[in-house]
């Protein structure tokens, strides 16, 4: 099985291409054919380090938990404190000083 490199997040789009080119999966080490539907996945969106992969691996790795989309990732980090917070300082609501 090839090895998929570490990211935070990944950018998923389909592609299919009119080369003759033929590309190797990252997800399961297969050949994969360029006129053939497959996606292109960059970790956190960088297009350098782009990759083709099988659709059906794609799922698979989806399912499982190992490609995150940007809006997943996001959804798990902590979130900045309101601009209501940030300019009271973080004054608790019954109106005691910290």
């Amino acid at each position: 099985m090839a090895k998929l490199e570490q990211a935070r997040w990944w950018a998923v789009r389909p592609v299919r291409s009119r080369t003759p080119a033929t590309y190797r999966c990252p997800l399961c080490g297969l050949r994969l054919h360029a006129m053939s539907d497959h996606l292109l996945i960059s970790p956190e969106g960088d297009g350098e380090r782009r990759r083709h992969a099988h659709r059906e691996c794609v799922l698979a790795a989806r399912e499982a938990g190992r490609l995150p989309l940007y809006d997943e990732w996001r959804s798990t980090q902590p979130r900045p404190p309101s601009r209501w917070r940030r300019l009271w300082g973080g004054a608790s609501r019954t109106g005691e000083e910290r």
